[in-house]
């Protein structure tokens, strides 16, 4: 499907303002640049939104429909979407998640990361995202996380607790680098949109964490808000050492992702999310890893970026409710809300 079919699809309204933020705020596209958006057919109207933004800035956009290409889920990064994105300054993809295709992305980030592309990246993407979180104001958001990514490099650890039973210790190696992914984003580390976070991998990770917020991947959409049925991991030395939960197939799902390969059930990535915009978990990773609190990742600690020295196929974050946060014995977070006192 060419640009051409794409600005003939009509969308609500109310997907603009969002768009608008997407393509001139976070990615800051300029006139002169080429971008590539890739989407899915259950997004045409979100792709449409996102493609509008940049002919009006009169930039030349490229677009390419996944399914048009081949099946989906899909394993592979398609020749059409390969070449979209070598021929580009700029980058989208906005599509829902499917089991199998991490691989996918993940081949396509990799071309993002080579050719140090500015690129957005929304997996799950929904109107509701669109409405809330990608309305947030994204240049707040970075000083909120520019200053929670400052106390968190000079904590050695970190400690967190909810109302649901987290009670989680994480240390850091100094030598591993922290991340803002504010939701501006720069050539030298794609973002997630909405953005919103500052990660890294820990050292170490040891405690309980309940998921009563959501899971990553392919399992947000098929369980969304765990609230109702929490999943309780419990983590000895970075290493998942037991999971329970009320909902069978959840607990089964869980436990397969996390069992892939050697590194699957290890914690890879531990954040806080920025994103004041956010108020509630909707059951959708793409938003809800954003909300202020911590979230961890099992899996791949993007150790491109992070300097991690391992690596795993997988990649699966889950997020928790109502964080109170220490950095070493300063508090940050009380009942989900930063403690910034006047310092942002």
């Amino acid at each position: 499907m060419s640009q051409d079919n794409l600005s003939t699809i009509t969308y609500n309204p109310e997907l603009a303002p969002g768009a608008r933020n997407a393509i001139r705020t976070c990615l800051a596209l300029r006139p002169h640049e080429r971008i590539a958006i890739i989407v899915g057919k259950s997004t045409l109207d979100i792709g449409a939104a996102l493609a509008a933004q940049a002919r009006e800035l009169g930039s030349p956009v490229q677009v390419v429909v996944l399914e048009n290409c081949a099946e989906r889920p899909l394993t592979y990064l398609p020749e059409e979407a390969v070449a979209a994105l070598e021929q580009a300054e700029v980058s989208l993809f906005a599509a829902n998640a499917k089991p199998g295709e991490l691989a996918m992305r993940r081949a396509m980030t990799a071309i993002i990361n080579r050719r140090q592309m500015r690129h957005g990246h929304m997996v799950g993407i929904s109107e509701q995202i669109m409405r809330e979180g990608m309305r947030a104001d994204f240049h707040k958001v970075d000083r909120l996380t520019r200053w929670v990514m400052k106390l968190a490099q000079d904590a050695r650890e970190i400690t967190c607790r909810t109302p649901a039973g987290t009670d989680l210790r994480a240390t850091f190696d100094p030598n591993i680098r922290w991340f803002n992914t504010s939701g501006l984003i720069r050539p030298e580390k794609w973002g997630n949109l909405p953005g919103g976070e500052t990660f890294t991998s820990p050292a170490r990770v040891d405690g309980v964490f309940v998921v009563d917020g959501a899971l990553g991947d392919w399992l947000a959409p098929k369980y969304g808000d765990m609230r109702e049925t929490p999943l309780r991991v419990e983590i000895a030395e970075s290493r998942i050492v037991r999971v329970e939960c009320d909902n069978d197939q959840a607990l089964e799902d869980f436990r397969e992702y996390t069992s892939t390969d050697e590194n699957s059930n290890r914690v890879g990535e531990f954040a806080c999310g920025t994103n004041i915009a956010i108020k509630n978990v909707i059951g959708n990773m793409l938003q809800d890893e954003k909300i202020p609190g911590v979230h961890i990742a099992f899996g791949d600690p993007y150790g491109e970026h992070t300097g991690a020295g391992w690596s795993s196929s997988t990649h699966i974050d889950v997020v928790g409710r109502d964080f109170d946060i220490w950095f070493d014995r300063r508090q940050v977070m009380a009942g989900g809300r930063y403690l910034t006192t006047g310092a942002v």
